[in-house]
Parts: C-alpha cells; structure tokens; sequence
C-alpha cells in the first residue's frame, strides 16, 4: 500500500501543478457537481496537504473505505526489515534529531560538494542526459501508465531537462539551506525509529506525507524550481461532457514551457471521480486480495 501511494505522490504533484488558484475555495459540497469542480476540488486538498481529505474526496465512499482497510494489510503482510536495514534507518533518524543536526551534515556535506564539483560540474549534462534518456525508458516500459500519462510524464521530463542542467546543485549556501530543510522536515515528522516507520496507521501516513510533500517543495524552489509559478499559470479545460462520463485538459507553464494532461472522469452516485485514479486503487485492491477461491465470483462495487 505504501509502495502504491508513493507511486500516485507524482501524479498528486502534477495534479496540484494543474491547478487553477480558484480551486482552493472551491467549496467541497459543491466539488462533485461538474469534472471541473471535482478536480479543483482534489487540487485544493492536495494544495493544503490534507492527504486523507483527497482520498475521501477521490474515491467513492465504499472505495475510501476499502483504502484504508487495504493499509492495514499492505503493512501487516509485508516484509519485515532485515536488522541491517532497522540500523541504518535507526541511525539515519538520530543523525537528524540531533541538536546540532543541521551543523553536522553541513560540515560533512561541503567537503563531498567541492569534491564533486570537481568531479562533476563539467559532465553535468551528459549526466542529465543519461537520466532524461534512463526515465523516458522507464515511462514507457511501466504497464501502470496510459499513453495519455505516458505522453504528459515524457513532457515533464523534457521540460525539466535544461533546469536539471542548470541548477545550481554545488552551491554551498543553497546546500547549507537545503540541509536546514530536511533537518526541519525530519523533525517536524518526528519519526524516532524503524519502528515508528512501519507502525503508522493510515491517518498518521498521510500526515506524514503531507510534511514530505511541503519540504519537497521547499527544496525545490531553492533549487530554482518555484511550484508557484505554475499553479499560477494553470488552468483547467473542458473537453467534452457525456455523463457518466467527461474529459478534462488541465494546461499548465512550467519553467515556461507550456504542458497539458487529459484526464477522464466517470460519474457515480452524482459524483465524479478520475477514472485511472479509480482503476488503480481497485487493481490494487484485487493484487492485494490474490486470486478468489474456486466457485466464487468477483463483484466490482
């Protein structure tokens, strides 16, 4: 279950770049009476960070319902930390709530930043364009994707290609500042062991993500990647309305460069949900339950 939220956590991100600033207040008993307000809707909890709340609000109630029963299991069958692991993680998280945490990393992070500077910097675009080439591979090869996601994903990361490229990523006031980000973030998460890792109930786990979620953001805008400036430029478009179904473009600037994604919505019990959103948490659901035993037949809710 893990595994599977933190592979829909860009897709929530890009969902968030697509959205229009008037979508935070759209009101939530209101969200579910066009696709265009549903989406905004789901942009606006996004937006706050409020992980459950678009969870609740993206799926139908007896999907919602089976999410979070779903969590339990995911982490209960899985597999154990090997004691290798436990330490490594138990280290890592002691490291960060050290007192003088930020201090530390900092002192070991500038000499291995010079160091690679050194190394690096001119072969910095050939390095970024072996990862271009590497995540176009790996896109087009993941079954869970559409084309229509294929396409967007591609686009994403042509667009973010000459950014990468440029970065300032050797600096060593913008490394100190980013160093001060995740020591907050770590903190602000207040996770003490492996342990505490692995026993997050579902509510816990989205209060978590959400704190990841802003201290990524935080970090890219320091790398010259503002968020804001596409939620600005945002906005979303309708395409065509045959209930139960609908289809959206969401358009949107990113570092100037103009991008777009299509999303289908199906309407249920008067409400509308995107469709591959839907589809992967009931495939999921269906991969977490294993095959149905002889005689039985399955029922889609």
């Amino acid at each position: 279950m893990r595994a599977r939220f933190l592979r829909l956590l860009p897709w929530l991100a890009l969902l968030a770049l697509a959205a229009c600033r008037s979508g935070e207040n759209t009101p939530a008993d209101t969200a579910g009476q066009s696709p265009e307000a549903a989406v905004q809707q789901s942009i606006a909890l996004v937006r706050a960070g409020d992980f459950a709340g678009f969870w609740q609000h993206a799926l139908p109630p007896y999907d919602y319902a089976m999410l979070r029963e779903d969590w339990g299991k995911a982490r209960a069958d899985g597999a154990p930390l090997t004691d290798g692991e436990r330490a490594r993680i138990d280290g890592a998280l002691q490291q960060l709530a050290a007192p003088d945490a930020a201090a530390t990393l900092d002192a070991r992070l500038q000499p291995w930043l010079a160091d690679a500077q050194a190394r690096y910097a001119d072969q910095l675009p050939l390095l970024v364009g072996i990862g271009r080439a590497l995540a176009g591979k790996a896109i087009e090869e993941d079954a869970r994707l559409t084309d229509t996601q294929k396409r967007h994903a591609s686009a994403l990361v042509d667009a973010l290609g000459p950014w990468a490229q440029q970065a300032p990523w050797f600096d060593p006031a913008r490394a100190r500042q980013a160093v001060g980000v995740v020591v907050a973030t770590a903190r602000e998460l207040d996770l003490r062991d492996a342990r505490s890792l692995r026993t997050m109930d579902f509510d816990q786990a989205m209060r978590s993500y959400a704190i990841a979620f802003h201290g990524l953001e935080r970090m890219l805008a320091l790398y010259g990647l503002p968020l804001d400036e596409a939620l600005a430029s945002a906005r979303v478009v309708p395409l065509e309305y045959h209930p139960p179904y609908a289809r959206v473009r969401v358009e949107y600037q990113l570092l100037g460069t103009p991008l777009s994604m299509e999303s289908t919505l199906v309407q249920q019990s008067g409400r509308w949900y995107d469709q591959d959103l839907l589809e992967s948490v009931r495939r999921s659901h269906r991969r977490l339950a294993g095959p149905a035993p002889a005689g039985t037949v399955a029922v889609a809710p």
